[in-house]
């Protein structure tokens, strides 16, 4: 449990909630990444970790947030496989993106919808995703059965080693449906 992730949470929860508990914050040292709270000379809090510096930690999940945003994508595709961790998607079914289809992220496998023969994937922030893709962190309802469509915005979030048959493993690109689980796996705190 010593993740830049959970050093975070710990020192934000501590210094939120001790100055509530004792209404006097003794020192806060995040360069250090300790922190002390005190409610009197009997009663105290402190958390020392050689961690690096919070601040930093901070700053590098902010700028991952950024790049995860500007990375984002529109997976509009064929689900072909469902595990317990997400989906692997043929994404780039553009025409799934009118307006009918909107209300839901999930849509029939009876509708019909076509890819374009020369779609090229766009480099711009929420440009339609085209090619084999895993999404992860999707949302629970409406279930998705294989075969069904997807329109939902992913963030990049690394590699996910695909088996279409058993024996043959192809990396394609890993998306996460929420901003804070691909932050979290491109900070290497969502990996196991």
């Amino acid at each position: 449990m010593n993740s830049p992730l959970f050093i975070l949470i710990l020192a934000g929860l501590v210094l939120r909630l001790a100055p509530a508990a004792s209404g006097q914050i003794i020192s806060t040292n995040a360069v250090a990444a300790a922190v002390t709270v005190s409610a009197g000379p009997e009663n105290s809090i402190s958390i020392s970790n050689p961690a690096p510096d919070i601040r930093a930690l901070a700053q590098q999940a902010e700028q991952m947030r950024a790049v995860c945003v500007n990375g984002r994508r529109q997976i509009c595709g064929q689900v072909l496989q469902i595990t317990p961790g997400g989906l692997v998607v043929d994404s780039g079914y553009t025409d799934l993106l009118r307006a009918e289809l909107s209300q839901s992220w999930v849509a029939p496998g009876t509708v019909t919808t076509s890819r374009p023969s020369n779609l090229v994937e766009g480099n711009d922030p929420g440009s339609p995703c085209v090619g084999l893709v895993f999404l992860a962190d999707i949302p629970k309802r409406p279930a998705v059965k294989i075969y069904d469509y997807v329109i939902i915005e992913g963030y990049p979030a690394g590699e996910y080693a695909y088996q279409p048959v058993p024996g043959v493993t192809k990396n394609i690109r890993r998306f996460s449906a929420k901003l804070e689980g691909a932050v979290q796996w491109n900070l290497g705190v969502g990996r196991k």
